[in-house]
């Protein structure tokens, strides 16, 4: 992938937003899991924002420019599955292991990204959003593990 301007980067991203707050949209619907339901839901609200943060660049900047990082540890449980497609009647570990892979790749995609470029501000703003994506692979990996150990696994 490479991008001409910050801009065709940001559309880019913005179609890579639009289709995840769907996807999990689309999911929250499937399932019959109150408690993944529920994630699924805020997940796509998430997305959305991260949508609206790139539609609204111009009037974002001093968020992105402000933006406090911090180190987010990754456990890695989404590295070790494989992909999977969603079918249905799934369970709810492996609706958690469909987002988590989901999440897992967004995250590898911004990194990938920021490789392409030598823009300082896209380079800035590829880094909120492995950010903001490295939040969502955790809180899913987090949810996984607490269940799976609420099973006895």
């Amino acid at each position: 992938m490479s991008f001409e301007s910050f801009e065709e980067l940001v559309e880019f991203a913005i179609e890579k937003e639009k289709e995840a707050a769907a996807f999990y949209t689309d999911l929250a619907g499937r399932t019959s899991f109150s408690g993944v339901k529920d994630a699924l839901e805020e997940m796509a609200e998430e997305e959305k924002k991260h949508e609206n943060m790139l539609k609204n660049m111009e009037n974002n900047q001093a968020l992105v420019e402000e933006y406090k990082f911090k180190w987010i540890p990754d456990i890695k449980r989404s590295d070790y599955m494989i992909d999977m497609k969603y079918e249905d009647g799934m369970s709810y570990t492996d609706i958690l292991r469909l987002a988590m892979k989901r999440e897992e790749q967004a995250l590898k995609m911004y990194n990938e990204l920021q490789k392409k470029t030598d823009n300082a501000e896209q380079i800035k703003l590829l880094k909120v959003l492995c950010q903001e994506e490295a939040k969502h692979k955790l809180f899913l990996e987090s949810h996984y593990d607490d269940y799976m150990a609420e099973q006895g696994d």
